[in-house]
């Protein structure tokens, strides 16, 4: 009986988040912008990802970023210094963002910018391998990270993340050389769970791969225009 009540409960609160992020990407595809949402566990690296990337793209795209994070704007401060517009959002005891959330940062870019100015929408979902991949906010496309620090078998114990991601970014190749971990490995599971999203191994201390996942949001862009 619990159990069935609980199950009625997810599913409810799903389904109102599936609403609120229905009713978020029909604003981004009024106003013509693409929107990713960028998933990992904490300390993969999103935020130092999302500086190299700003500071690589934005000549070529107008980029905003949603920045989500339990506590403090710690994160948004460093995306701040790239000179595009950063929406903070502390979710304090959630573990991720949900459309609800994100909702009230499109509201306030519609607010303090003109959103129609807009190429790319960046959401910087709150570190957690679980609860992001399963509420929806509104994105045209889902980019999972995985460190390589993290070991071979994430995909396999975590695989709604992995199975959702459209895109995944093996990061901090860099350490390869002193751990035990086999990066064939990592890709082998990613494909027993998910055969056909990208999979872009980077480092951004390196520089490795970064070129190719500039070339995959570029190709990815027009995404919200199509829709």
């Amino acid at each position: 009986m619990h159990q069935s009540i609980d199950t009625a409960i997810g599913l409810n609160l799903l389904h109102a988040n599936q609403e609120g992020a229905d009713h978020n990407r029909a604003h981004f595809d009024q106003w013509g912008i693409t929107c990713f949402n960028i998933m990992s566990s904490p300390g993969a690296g999103k935020t130092a990802l999302l500086e190299k990337t700003l500071a690589a793209l934005t000549p070529e795209l107008r980029i905003a970023v949603i920045e989500g994070d339990m506590t403090t704007e710690l994160d948004a401060d460093r995306l701040r210094q790239y000179g595009v517009p950063v929406i903070a959002i502390n979710t304090g005891r959630s573990c991720h963002l949900d459309s609800r959330m994100v909702a009230g940062g499109i509201h306030t870019l519609a607010r303090d910018y003109e959103p129609q100015s807009l190429d790319l929408v960046l959401v910087e979902n709150v570190g957690n391998l679980v609860c992001p991949a399963e509420f929806e906010v509104g994105e045209h496309a889902k980019v999972a990270l995985l460190s390589v620090t993290e070991g071979e078998d994430k995909p396999l114990k975590y695989p709604v993340m992995f199975r959702e991601a459209d895109v995944l970014l093996v990061t901090k190749t860099d350490l390869i050389p002193y751990l035990d971990v086999d990066l064939g490995r990592i890709t082998d599971h990613v494909r027993q769970i998910n055969p056909q999203g990208d999979i872009i191994p980077v480092s951004v201390k390196t520089g490795e791969g970064l070129d190719a996942w500039y070339a995959w949001i570029k190709a990815h862009v027009p995404l919200a225009t199509r829709a």
